[in-house]
């Protein structure tokens, strides 16, 4: 394991640590305010909490699962544990926000009984801010580790903030108006609004686990090969790449004059790794190093060649579509960027 994985790994599980005592002390704060006050719109703040401990503890495990190295049964390591724990937080973020709106509904069909409001807006005004802090912690240690994991509990825990200070309002305007079904309204609204975070996770995570492209990541690789591209590459094609944690996997085939040695080769493909490592720290890079035919010599632009059999007379660009695609001299011409 190197240095930079390392402590991308201590950082993620500090993070997910800190997640976890803090999202303990909201709940008993907020299910202590709940019992003081008996608001629906209390209710529904502490069990999205309920769901935060439960959801980061998962995280939490599923993080020390994912830095596991490979082994015979998971060769290409644990990593996507870490969609499947984003999904089960997702999941459960759905199960509290149909509870609240049964309870909430409940109580606006037969009405309720609040007490000392004052002091519960207080209590969940208090933890909001802290999930506030907590949440954009979670949110930016997640992306500077690559972790959906931390991102998906740091936008859980941004969820419950807002939701913290909707009810804060809501509860407010009750004590202004003395209007107490208001509060169980609050409740069902926050609730709509957690479903749809539910909705996100469990969308996020599927995405990962299909493979489904990461658009930023792909610009950034295209950008870069572009970048440090050499003039006797001739075609690059069947651009591949995934992502599991905060690894990711790439591979492509790679057009080269036929002439090159295999030392020759192997150097092109050490220098299109060390480029790669520099904007995807921790990436495992295949390349499959293809010869130049006969039919080529018209898209090749290495000025330098001695055995060109005809001059370059079609010009393409090295983008999105050509990488992913299939070797220029198999796709018609018309369809080339130039």
């Amino acid at each position: 394991m190197s240095a930079d994985h390392e402590k991308n790994t201590l950082d993620k599980k500090k993070a997910a640590w800190i997640s976890l005592i803090v999202g303990g002390f909201m709940f008993v704060s907020k299910i202590s305010a709940y019992l003081l006050t008996g608001s629906s719109a209390i209710f529904s703040d502490a069990a999205e909490s309920v769901v935060h401990v439960a959801a980061t503890s998962m995280a939490l495990y599923s993080i020390y699962l994912s830095s596991q190295p490979a082994d015979e049964n998971h060769l290409y390591g644990h990593g996507n544990v870490e969609y499947f724990s984003a999904g089960v937080e997702g999941l459960l973020i759905i199960i509290a926000a149909i509870t609240i709106i049964y309870t909430s509904g409940h109580d606006l069909i037969f009405g309720v009984q609040t007490q000392q409001l004052g002091i519960g807006t207080t209590i969940i005004g208090a933890a909001g801010l802290v999930n506030l802090v907590l949440g954009l912690y979670l949110v930016k240690k997640g992306k500077q580790t690559n972790s959906l994991t931390l991102v998906a509990d740091g936008k859980h825990v941004l969820t419950d903030s807002y939701t913290s200070i909707g009810v804060v309002v809501g509860l407010i305007l009750v004590l202004i108006t003395g209007f107490t079904l208001l509060d169980p309204i609050i409740a069902i609204l926050v609730a709509l609004n957690i479903l749809f975070t539910g909705y996100k996770l469990i969308r996020e995570s599927i995405g990962g686990l299909m493979h489904e492209t990461d658009k930023e990541t792909l610009a950034l690789i295209v950008n870069k090969i572009n970048e440090i591209k050499k003039e006797y590459w001739i075609d690059l094609h069947h651009l591949r790449f995934w992502k599991s944690s905060d690894r990711v996997y790439m591979d492509f085939h790679l057009i080269l004059p036929h002439y090159f040695s295999v030392k020759q080769s192997h150097m092109e493909e050490e220098y299109l790794e060390h480029h790669l490592h520099s904007i995807l720290t921790n990436c495992s890079v295949r390349i499959h190093m293809d010869y130049c035919k006969e039919n080529v010599c018209k898209y090749c632009g290495y000025a330098e060649c001695k055995e060109r059999l005809e001059q370059r007379s079609i010009n393409f660009k090295w983008d999105t579509h050509r990488m992913l695609g299939d070797p220029v001299y198999t796709v018609p011409v018309e369809t080339l960027s130039v």
